[in-house]
């Protein structure tokens, strides 16, 4: 069997991967449980939950922060604006794929209706844009 080798490998690093998940969310809830039995030494049980559950969601809060800020970040890079028409394109289809797909669609009938605007649209593809030059 050509695949058997492949598929050993693939099913052994998505075992490893569910122990690594199981072991860290054993870590966390006995994480968790140390926070609430410390604080049970100084405050009242109800409290020490309330003070358990606002630092994890703090942590989680944390956790999303990062992930948005670069998120953001990248999407900051990406927004510069595309060059010729072929890039708009591909963004549209990229950011918007059912938008993308629904004109694909109607210029295909155009097309099939008009070939001389096919040939006009392609040219206006391979053309360059004259937009932005440089000095």
């Amino acid at each position: 069997m050509m695949g058997g080798g492949l598929a050993r490998k693939l099913a052994k690093k998505a075992v490893a991967a569910a122990v690594a998940a199981g072991a860290a969310l054993i870590a966390v809830i006995a994480f968790g449980a140390t926070i609430f039995y410390a604080l049970c030494l100084v405050v009242v049980p109800l409290a020490a939950a309330a003070l358990t559950m606002l630092l994890f969601a703090l942590a989680a809060l944390a956790v999303v922060m990062v992930f948005l800020r670069r998120e953001a970040h990248e999407e900051d890079i990406e927004d510069e604006e595309p060059m010729g028409l072929g890039e708009r394109a591909y963004m549209l289809f990229r950011q918007r794929p059912i938008l993308g797909t629904a004109a694909a669609l109607a210029g295909g009938f155009i097309f099939l209706r008009n070939p001389a605007l096919a040939t006009m649209v392609a040219a206006a593809f391979t053309e360059k844009s004259h937009g932005r030059r440089r000095r």
